[in-house]
């Protein structure tokens, strides 16, 4: 049987009873008969050529087309392997099995190329992946097919030779100096020209430049090794015939190290010599550092000065390991004589072309006992021999003082709060306040007082004992609403004063004699109750203006206790 050519059978079955003699009974029944598949049939493509095209900017492992075989087995007999065994394409392309559709899916395996070929032929092969053993005397369960792939041209971007480009140049090579140059061409038939361009993003102080033509870099400033070491630029190779086809590669620059530093001190050295010193005693050692990098590594050499070393309180003491030690020359130096020496140290390198410098150590003359230690010396001295130095200290002593500034403010701002203010509020004040500058001469001065405006008695908060006037139990309210005699206001305003003043004197919170002393006592009652200018107008012209005479004494009293016998005073 072949499953192939039919699948189903159907078979009626029937049954007697009375060994099928005449007479007896029967039955029958249907049995349906279904073949399984096995894997008799091999694949077998339907066609032996087939062609397809790919561009040449087609990326790696995309599709270039899908081929399939046929197989008449069914389910995992009909499952196919697909592979490249042989052609001109064999590393260019592969082929894969996809389950879903049993299709083979030819990809790209490596770059295509047009100018360099155009045609692939690929022969292609299929088998089944399961096969049977009982049919292997039927042939090979495998069938081949030739693939030719096409590639088309594509205008692309220009191609340097180097993916990354690395020149060195000296740090002190002039404006012009040639670095190095790269190289990019048209990978098209047409061979389009290359115009080269420096990306500024990549070089935004303008060091180098580029040949538009030849790709040769160059530089355009003198540049510092010191500052920047590296410098990472971008190059652009654009089509003349094609601008929108353009390409970038990097280039890397170093910079050489040329020896154009001098060395200097490690750190600021500050150092110090008891008075009781002896000669050739080590006080200090000193380093050296270059900012150049030198190959064989810095050498440095310590020395003074020619002109310095003929009288020198102190020598220089080459250790030749890039230190020295300063020791002293002579025996005992005194505090009251000189407190200080600047001892000028020359460092050179052994470099070329060589370069040098003088730098300055600093030694204070201190008092110390008899095994060296310090004991009296300046401020920096002794902030040396601590650890701590002149800016540590001086941040200190700010920070002390701000402390004790804030300290003496806020005691200041309690005691304020404390006293009672001159003016408890602006409508207690009925007349214009007067102040003056002059510090006067004590009470006999009759300049150093003045009384500006009184405080009104009926303005004061209720409950609160007032300390700038006689309590009002000595006047009482029906004795302030009737006209006051002379003699009873000057009383009144003689003790008010006295008072007042009796306080200010004993007060040790009370403002100096030249500060501004306020009073909002008017007296008690008023005989011209109203000076006002408009009620006047509306009253009879016949007004009676007495009450100026009874005014004159009471001014000439207030003039005699503060004027005596000025005249002005009294008119």
């Amino acid at each position: 049987m072949n499953r192939e050519n039919r699948e189903h059978f159907q078979v009626m079955i029937q049954a007697k009873d009375m060994a099928g003699q005449m007479g007896g009974l029967s039955g029958t029944t249907t049995v349906n008969i279904t073949l399984s598949d096995v894997n008799d049939n091999p694949p077998r493509f339907p066609q032996s050529v087939y062609q397809f095209s790919a561009p040449e900017s087609t990326e790696i492992g995309s599709p270039v087309g899908r081929i399939k075989a046929t197989d008449a087995d069914i389910g995992v007999n009909a499952e196919m392997d697909y592979s490249v065994i042989g052609g001109d394409g064999l590393d260019t392309f592969d082929i894969i099995a996809d389950r879903a559709t049993q299709e083979g899916v030819i990809t790209v395996r490596k770059p295509l190329n047009f100018e360099r070929k155009s045609v692939y032929v690929l022969k292609v092969q299929v088998e089944n992946t399961r096969l049977d053993p009982r049919f292997s005397s039927m042939g090979p369960f495998r069938d081949t097919a030739t693939v030719k792939v096409t590639v088309e041209d594509v205008d692309e971007p220009p191609v340097f030779e180097r993916d990354s480009y690395t020149m060195e140049v000296k740090e002190d090579a002039d404006a012009g100096t040639t670095i190095g140059s790269v190289s990019a061409m048209d990978p098209d038939s047409s061979r389009s020209l290359i115009r080269y361009s420096i990306d500024r993003r990549t070089d935004m102080d303008r060091l180098f430049n580029i040949h538009p033509g030849n790709g040769t870099i160059f530089t355009l400033r003198p540049l510092d090794r010191e500052e920047t070491a590296w410098h990472n630029i971008s190059v652009t190779a654009t089509e003349f015939s094609n601008p929108r086809q353009l390409s970038r590669v990097r280039v890397h620059i170093r910079v050489l190290d040329v020896n154009d530093n001098a060395p200097v001190f490690a750190t600021v050295y500050e150092t110090f010599v008891c008075e009781n010193a002896k000669s050739a005693q080590r006080i200090q050692t000193v380093s050296a550092t270059d900012v150049d990098e030198p190959k064989g590594g810095h050498k440095f050499f310590f020395s003074l000065p020619p002109e310095a070393s003929m009288k020198a309180n102190f020598t220089v003491k080459d250790n030749r390991d890039n230190t020295a030690g300063i020791l002293t020359r002579r025996s005992g130096f005194s505090r009251a004589q000189k407190s200080v020496y600047l001892v000028p140290v020359v460092i050179t390198d052994g470099e070329f072309p060589m370069q040098s410098s003088t730098s300055t150590l600093t030694v204070r003359v201190c008092s110390c006992d008899r095994d060296g230690n310090m004991k009296v010396c300046s401020a920096e001295a002794y902030a040396l021999s601590t650890g701590l130095s002149t800016g540590a200290l001086v941040a200190i002593l700010l920070c002390v003082i701000i402390l004790l500034m804030i300290v003496v403010l806020f005691a200041g701002l309690r005691r304020q709060k404390k006293k009672e203010p001159l003016i408890i509020s602006k409508e207690d004040v009925r007349d214009n306040v007067v102040s003056y500058n002059d510090e006067g001469g004590g009470e006999e001065d009759t300049q150093a007082f003045d009384i500006g405006t009184l405080r009104n008695p009926e303005a004061i908060e209720d409950g609160k004992q007032r300390r700038d006037i006689i309590p009002e139990s000595l006047y009482p309210p029906a004795a302030r609403r009737a006209p006051a005699g002379p003699a009873r206001d000057q009383a009144d305003v003689r003790d008010f004063i006295s008072q007042r003043l009796q306080e200010n004197d004993s007060d040790p919170t009370a403002p100096p004699y030249d500060s501004l002393a306020t009073y909002a006592y008017e007296g008690n009652g008023s005989v011209a109750e109203s000076l006002s200018s408009l009620e006047s107008a509306t009253t009879d012209a016949d007004q009676d203006y007495n009450y100026l005479s009874d005014w004159g004494p009471r001014f000439k009293k207030l003039a005699d206790l503060y004027g005596g016998e000025d005249s002005d005073r009294d008119s």
